[in-house]
């Protein structure tokens, strides 16, 4: 059903610099994580989109690493809430760990999405 629905969009060249540029769609996946606070929400989207034919695996797998850093926001407001304005001691800690862990992941694996792309076309 969303591949139809992509389908039905038609012509979408003035999209096509930002879906084949990994750089621009991690930044994407950041922004729209943000905004709904579900990476699963993202990451499902993200699968559509390559099964319509309308984002390219490399897209793909950088799409899917900026959702994992936009998925700390809720953590961030977890703990602005927990603690009551800004955070501090063990909910900064944690949210720090967090947001560390998940932009070192990404930040390490990002400028490999072309051979982590065709390493998963194989399959």
């Amino acid at each position: 059903m969303f591949a139809g629905g992509m389908k039905a969009l038609g012509s979408v060249e003035q999209l096509e610099p930002f879906i084949k540029n990994p750089y621009w769609m991690f930044l994407g996946g950041i922004i729209c994580t943000l905004a709904w606070q579900s990476s699963s929400l993202s990451t499902t989207a993200i699968v559509g989109l390559v099964a319509s034919g309308f984002l390219p695996l490399p897209s793909a797998i950088a799409a899917v690493l900026g959702a994992n850093i936009g998925t700390t926001g809720t953590i961030w407001l977890a703990s602005i809430f927990v603690s009551d304005g800004l955070p501090k001691g063990e909910t900064l800690r944690i949210a720090m760990a967090h947001t560390g862990v998940n932009l070192f992941m990404a930040i390490s694996l990002l400028p490999f999405v072309h051979p982590i792309a065709r390493f998963l076309s194989r399959f």
